[in-house]
């Protein structure tokens, strides 16, 4: 019998056929060795506006460009923070595999915290270009009616769950302590997910046929996991219409709690403000050695640059109690914050007290036309004359007001038992309260945590957006918007409240302003019954309030009511959360129980006077905290 003879040349040639589908197969069946992401990238998304071709994210030739990533910031190599998780835009030249189809593979990936972060989109493949043009028609509608003030109907909610066009698969997470847990990874589609969660939304499409004026979205998606155990590696999900650009473990926020706190509301032009100074306001609840503070660049397209900022206590106005006290980002002065990202200062030994009003002061040096803000401040705050006025202690610079928040979303304190997140809309955000005042029923809970010795002093983080609804955007996530009520509780609720600093409990008070617009209870009650089963996923303690009355309010019809009512016996009658609060019992006229009782309302028959607030959070029972 001859022996055959393989020349070097041949098997090399025949190794390196046969590897990629080893390997290939390997990841197939989770028996791979973990690798660090980038190296199993597969696939190519991005591309230069003048060569499209060298990229083919979708199978259909589709591509992000690389001049729009650019201009929103999102650069090779990029560190970008969102939702509190630190990601890393792939370190890829356009044209370059910078991406992994999701398809079983094992990842490296280390670190303790809450929640898997992934930087992910998904496409369609073939089907895209038919997908896209059903789910722009639904996207058009679906603003149409959040224009108008209607609902949308049961089979198009605004559930975050199942975005127009994604793909979903499982996947597992493995510690280094030798157990494992499951996840769920929901990718929305880069061309048809919904605006309202996306991380940055691009303008354009590269196709080999010419530029598409379309949004591309990408988004960052958190899964739960087994908080106090070290994640050694993930097992990607088997769906290779999902597409993994970064992955990272999101760290607890050990060692802080939150002592204020506001969502962003909208979008919207500002000044504009070329080379100033803003000296925002806020209320603390709780106190600590330490500070912090995030700002965030949501629904941004570009990004936004700060030169410097500073903390101090206020005296009165725009003046500081003593000299402001410099803040760092990661040891520089000033940062920069790409399109829907976030940047937390360094921790600054300064001594915040609680129930005490800061200065939180940061110098703008370009030129800042739009902004994401809260709009319902109820405190003033200041804008500057040109230049970096950051550390003055005077007013004297300070020469214009502001009564919204820009930029600025949480201060965090050192130490401290961690943070309850109160979930709302314009009641809990302070409507009809007096300005400068702080007595919003947050604030009065706040007060009441600090004044007892029961049960741990918490941070009371107010995420109360004014005209914010359950499960309908009423502003839709992208570009520049006079309307600032907010995308949807389901669609923030990772912003809001599951990324918050050291959540710890949560109290859901919406829902009027659904039934006021034409929701039904069961479009109302499966928003709610969302929110609970995402918070448990994440070990948090879900509190839900009854929905106030407010009959003799321009929309407070007797066919609202009847839809109030039905919430609310549900919320009476449901175990899907660890308490009920009755608010509508506290404030409602015993006599007319589908209206506000005469010394709670503020006149609007809507929203409650400070005496109402006030008495909701007496009414709590903090051992439910």
């Amino acid at each position: 019998m001859r022996r055959r003879v393989w020349g070097t040349a041949v098997v090399l040639a025949l190794l390196a056929t046969v590897a990629p589908v080893a390997s290939a197969r390997a990841a197939a069946d989770g028996a791979s060795e973990p690798a660090p992401l980038e190296r199993l990238f597969d696939n190519r998304a991005v591309s230069e506006d003048a060569r499209p071709g060298e990229a083919d994210f979708d199978g259909s030739g589709g591509s992000l460009s690389a001049a729009d990533l650019a201009g929103a910031g999102w650069t090779p190599g990029r560190a970008l923070t969102v939702q509190g998780a630190r990601l890393t835009w792939p370190r890829r030249t356009a044209g370059e595999p910078d991406n992994v189809r999701a398809a079983g593979q094992s990842v490296r990936v280390r670190g303790r915290g809450d929640a898997l972060a992934f930087l992910v989109a998904a496409t369609g493949g073939a089907r895209g270009a038919a997908e896209a043009r059903q789910c722009r028609g639904h996207e058009r509608a679906e603003a149409r009616r959040a224009e108008h003030g209607r609902v949308l109907d049961t089979g198009s909610s605004a559930s975050a769950a199942e975005p127009c066009g994604a793909a979903t698969g499982t996947g597992t997470v493995r510690y280094t302590n030798g157990t494992r847990s499951p996840y769920r990874l929901t990718a929305p589609d880069w061309r048809t997910g919904p605006l309202a969660t996306k991380a940055v939304a691009l303008p354009h499409i590269n196709t080999p046929d010419g530029q598409l004026t379309e949004k591309a979205r990408l988004y960052v998606v958190t899964v739960p996991i087994a908080r106090g155990r070290e994640v050694a590696s993930v097992t990607l999900p088997r769906n290779r219409d999902v597409h993994v650009f970064a992955l990272s473990v999101r760290p607890e926020s050990r060692g802080w709690t939150g002592g204020w706190a506001a969502s962003t509301s909208g979008y919207t032009a500002v000044g504009p403000w070329t080379d100033r100074t803003l000296r925002l306001v806020v209320h603390t609840s709780a106190g600590g050695p330490r500070v912090r503070i995030r700002l965030d660049n949501t629904f941004a397209s570009a990004p936004v640059r700060v030169g410097s900022a500073t903390v101090a206590l206020q005296a009165t106005g725009a003046t500081a109690r003593s000299a402001p006290v410099p803040l760092s980002f990661r040891g520089a002065a000033g940062t920069e914050i790409p399109a829907g990202a976030q940047a937390f200062s360094d921790p600054l030994g300064f001594e915040v007290p609680p129930g005490a009003n800061l200065l939180v002061s940061f110098h703008l040096p370009g030129t800042v036309t739009a902004a994401p803000v809260h709009r319902l401040a109820q405190q003033t705050s200041y804008v500057s004359e040109p230049g970096d006025h950051a550390g003055d202690g005077s007013a004297a610079a300070y020469t214009s007001t502001l009564t919204t928040w820009p930029l600025l979303t949480g201060v965090d304190v050192g130490g401290g038992p961690g943070s309850v997140v109160l979930l709302g809309d314009s009641i809990t955000d302070g409507e009809k309260t007096t300005a400068d005042a702080n007595r919003r029923w947050p604030d009065v809970l706040a007060g009441r945590l600090r004044s007892q010795e029961e049960v741990p002093r918490y941070g009371v983080l107010n995420q109360g957006i004014s005209a914010n609804r359950v499960v309908t955007d009423r502003y839709p996530g992208d570009g520049v918007s006079t309307d600032t009520g907010g995308v949807s509780a389901l669609h923030r609720l990772d912003r809001d409240v599951l990324a918050q600093t050291s959540a710890r409990t949560v109290v859901v008070f919406e829902g009027v302003n659904d039934v006021r617009w034409g929701a039904t209870a069961d479009e109302v009650v499966a928003g709610l019954r969302e929110i609970a089963a995402r918070g448990h996923e994440r070990g948090l303690r879900m509190l839900v309030a009854t929905i106030a009355p407010c009959e003799g309010e321009t929309r407070c019809t007797a066919a609202a009511d009847a839809q109030r009512v039905a919430v609310n016996e549900w919320i009476r009658g449901s175990e899907e959360f660890d308490g009920v609060l009755d608010f509508d019992a506290v404030l409602r006229d015993p006599g007319s129980p589908a209206r506000l009782l005469p010394a709670y309302d503020s006149g609007d028959h809507l929203h409650p006077n400070e005496t109402g607030l006030a008495a909701l959070a007496e009414s709590v029972d903090l051992r439910l905290l």
